[in-house]
């Protein structure tokens, strides 16, 4: 629906030309959202798919398994939207201390990305608001190391920035001057902790990303963290019991569909167009999540079955077999050091699972080798392919 702009300019002269920053107006929109029957149907689909996720929480033998990969996958997505090229493979090996032949600087910043999520569920989980110093530490641990990492990591710009061109004067996107910028997060924080007239968390958390992105408070990272923040929303409002809704894979493939519907929400006032498109992201992903679950839960069975049938040390095998659940890149070491195995007794496991077909040795060395399960990889690694060394 198109309205009027949905903020003000603010002319300034950068690099020695006249440029126009743009300062949103603050939060909820303001003529509000006109809740059509189409865009009810589709924030009602979001709901309910989004429900399917999180009851598949309790289908998981150990979601934990399940989170740890997962989450990976998501990391791995999110900075390839920012031009990294390393793959799940490539983060899982580095991980155990192995990463030959894999771009470091790109799986690095992957990793960081990792960190800079568990830091803010963990955070949440003790009790600690989603609020703009929780934002500062978490963008602090994504660009704790790797490239940003000169960029003010934790602290809120204190110049201009600008999206696409060469130089503010030729950019696609001028974001509010730093100056603006202390009552800009104000507002926005007050808005990211309720707001009366916009009770859906769904909703919500789609138009605090949307701002978030168009305030664009730091050098660098700006897309990570307003991707993460939709999870961390989510979780915070307990709406997921675990974080499994991830959009950067939807983002990914829509990606000039969603620069230009924010564009449209700033210069148009289209916020309904951007929900509807945020409300089936979440269907779709949503959905592909649990799909996800689905086969790998089957899979498990499968190959325990097989596994059962092995003989008299199918009890050590499947202690492996469910340590690369949730690990699906491991070295016999971190295999035999997590489950108090022997070193003889791991080795005759992964020989085990690889006569059956189930892991393969993916560094054809005899000294640090790593073991990956196969079709757990092949599974997640849906939509992350890169050309990969393994």
């Amino acid at each position: 629906m198109k309205r009027d702009i949905t903020g003000r300019y603010v002319v300034q002269t950068t690099q020695g030309e006249p440029v126009r920053a743009f300062v949103p107006h603050p939060l909820p929109p303001d003529p509000p959202i006109q809740w059509t029957p189409g865009l009810l149907a589709a924030q009602q689909r979001a709901a309910l798919a989004l429900g399917r996720l999180d009851g598949v929480t309790a289908l998981l033998p150990d979601p934990a398994l399940f989170l740890y990969s997962y989450v990976r996958k998501e990391a791995v997505l999110s900075s390839q939207i920012e031009g990294t090229q390393s793959s799940l493979s490539d983060l899982l090996a580095y991980e155990n201390q192995h990463a030959p032949g894999v771009p470091l600087d790109d799986v690095v910043e992957v990793s960081n990305y990792v960190a800079a999520l568990n830091h803010g569920l963990k955070r949440l989980k003790e009790g600690f608001p989603l609020c703009l110093r929780l934002i500062r530490e978490i963008h602090e641990v994504l660009l704790t190391s790797g490239r940003g990492s000169g960029k003010q990591p934790g602290e809120f710009r204190t110049s201009q920035n600008w999206i696409g061109g060469s130089r503010p004067g030729n950019a696609k996107f001028v974001p509010p001057p730093h100056e603006e910028l202390p009552e800009c997060l104000k507002t926005w924080e007050t808005f990211l902790h309720g707001d009366a007239t916009i009770a859906d968390p769904l909703t919500r958390a789609a138009l605090a990303h949307v701002q978030f992105e168009t305030l664009h408070p730091f050098l660098d990272g700006n897309g990570r963290v307003g991707r993460l923040l939709i999870t961390l929303l989510l979780s915070v409002e307990g709406v997921l019991r675990e974080p499994l809704l991830y959009l950067s894979l939807f983002l990914k493939q829509h990606r000039e569909t969603y620069y230009e519907l924010l564009q449209k929400v700033r210069i148009e006032g289209d916020w309904e167009a951007w929900l509807d498109f945020f409300f089936q992201g979440v269907t779709e992903t949503s959905d592909s999540a649990v799909s996800t679950a689905q086969r790998l839960l089957q899979l498990f069975s499968d190959d325990r079955k097989r596994i059962q049938a092995y003989g008299k040390i199918a009890g050590s095998v499947l202690q492996v077999h469910h340590y690369l659940q949730g690990r699906p890149i491991a070295s016999a070491s971190a295999i035999g050091d997590a489950e108090n195995l022997s070193p003889a007794t791991v080795n005759k496991a992964l020989k085990a699972l690889t006569e059956m077909g189930i892991v393969r040795e993916i560094t054809g060395g005899q000294r640090n080798r790593l073991f990956a399960y196969s079709q757990v990889l092949q599974v997640l690694s849906e939509g992350t392919e890169r050309e990969s060394p393994f």
